[in-house]
């Protein structure tokens, strides 16, 4: 199957995830500018109003850039929805988005009701959607969805448990469409390796949590750059979802991060019984961040990336299919 034309045309095939908090206007048009798919939720524009400013203002930003730069490739824009019942303001985003005829939407959580898949396939549009399982991958397949974002262990913020390459392996078996793979993707060599297991595309979410252009405090980036794998806590404790969480950020909250209570898997709380936020107070991160150690511009990341990808394809090349 091939891909979606608004897939094709990219720099790099990485897809830059939606970051609750730190993506903004100024990270995704950075994102696109360089050449991939740059993304930001929904939710991350407040009040519901600000959505139409933003997208507008990254298109215009967009389109000044491609008319002072014309052979530059511009990445798509993709908007993530959250289709949950907590999201009331999920009808008024998708409006919005399909107003502005925003190429790609990234839903989570949930597959998107056919009236939603409907508007946003009106225009040309695609849905891929976030999944941790086989099951919600065939629901979402079942729902319409076009592609699929394979939420594997070790991704930054709500991840599953699943070895990517379970995942990967057990999806082709029955979906030959796009795949966007997340966990751990920090380096142009595991953009390869997500490719050469199958994937389309690699999704990289915690690379983007420490540059410049991201809404990030100091402090975060800062442990970013200083943390390691080992430095990552797997838990539900925080949204009722489990996720990826930096040990220093929970112990700033007072919290044991080696004793962590089990939440309501049921209740989608954001946050913790101390009052600590998840994503402010208590920081997303996935176990790439061992690879991480400055705070560049997204455009020093992306060329780094190429470079890296690259030489991984090539060295391969070499080493295992000599002439």
């Amino acid at each position: 199957m091939s891909l979606p034309s608004v897939l094709q045309n990219l720099s790099l095939p990485v897809i830059g995830s939606p970051l609750f908090i730190a993506s903004g206007p100024q990270l995704v048009i950075e994102q696109c500018k360089a050449g991939i798919v740059g993304s930001f939720p929904a939710l991350n524009a407040r009040p519901a109003e600000m959505l139409d400013t933003w997208l507008t203002q990254i298109k215009e930003a967009l389109a000044a850039h491609k008319a002072a730069h014309p052979d530059a490739i511009i990445g798509p824009i993709a908007v993530n929805q959250i289709v949950h019942q907590s999201n009331d303001r999920l009808a008024h985003d998708v409006e919005v988005c399909v107003r502005h005829k925003i190429p790609v939407i990234i839903s989570s959580l949930r597959a998107p009701p056919a009236e939603m898949l409907e508007a946003i396939h009106s225009y040309g549009g695609i849905v891929l959607h976030d999944i941790v399982s086989i099951r919600h991958a065939q629901k979402a397949l079942e729902a319409g969805v076009d592609g699929l974002i394979l939420v594997a262990a070790g991704a930054g913020g709500h991840a599953g448990g699943l070895s990517p390459f379970a995942l990967v392996g057990e999806i082709r078996k029955f979906f030959d469409g796009p795949i966007a793979l997340s966990g751990s993707i920090a380096t142009g060599d595991a953009i390869f390796a997500s490719q050469a297991m199958g994937a389309d595309f690699a999704y990289i979410g915690s690379r983007w949590l420490a540059t410049q252009e991201a809404n990030t405090s100091e402090d975060y980036r800062n442990a970013i750059v200083e943390s390691n794998a080992a430095d990552i806590v797997y838990t539900n404790l925080f949204t009722g979802v489990h996720g990826n969480y930096l040990k220093k950020s929970i112990v700033k909250a007072g919290l044991d991060p080696d004793n962590l209570p089990v939440a309501d898997k049921t209740a989608m709380n954001f946050a913790s019984d101390r009052g600590a936020k998840a994503w402010r107070d208590i920081w997303g991160a996935g176990q790439g961040v061992g690879m991480m150690h400055d705070v560049p511009t997204v455009a020093e990341v992306v060329a780094r990336l190429k470079q890296e990808y690259v030489a991984a394809r090539a060295r391969v090349a070499a080493t295992h299919f000599p002439r």
